[in-house]
């Protein structure tokens, strides 16, 4: 009897966590880096196999602005734990997959990347309505080519 309160449990956590983890608009990795835990782990728990440790039930809920009461089941909807565990609306998913493999890389294949993309931005035109005239091209890739050869 007790493992099938266990497996209620983990169900409804599980679910909790991923809708919650859903109206936020974030991915598994995504919560799994800001609690510290490993994707794995967290995809894990989301499937229902597995609950979290307390220390990592509160980062879960601060991460998913969520109370505990919430992803244990007992709670009335989601309840936000503190204005300060809303993720960057603004950072996109690409954005922060983007971050997420420069964290993996050493300091000088970072190095590198930043100076490709520094290079790359420096040749792209400007975001203004400006410069969606052929003229307004012309000039950005001008002074991109003056940079480089700089």
């Amino acid at each position: 009897m007790p493992s099938q309160v266990n497996e209620k449990l983990n169900t409804v956590f599980g679910a909790a966590a991923r809708d919650a983890r859903l109206r936020l608009g974030l991915t598994q990795a995504d919560v799994a880096e800001r609690v510290g835990i490993a994707m794995e782990v967290y995809s894990r728990m989301e499937r229902g196999r597995m609950l979290p440790r307390a220390r990592n039930l509160r980062r879960l809920c601060e991460v998913l602005s969520v109370s505990a009461d919430t992803l244990l089941g007992v709670g009335t909807g989601p309840a936000p734990v503190s204005p300060r565990a809303t993720p960057h609306q603004e950072d996109s998913l690409e954005l922060r997959r983007l971050v997420r493999t420069l964290r993996e890389l050493e300091p000088r294949q970072l190095k590198a990347v930043a100076r490709v993309v520094r290079t790359v931005v420096s040749v792209m035109p400007p975001r203004s309505a400006a410069a969606s005239t052929p003229a307004a091209r012309k000039k950005a890739l001008a002074q991109g080519r003056k940079r480089r050869t700089a």
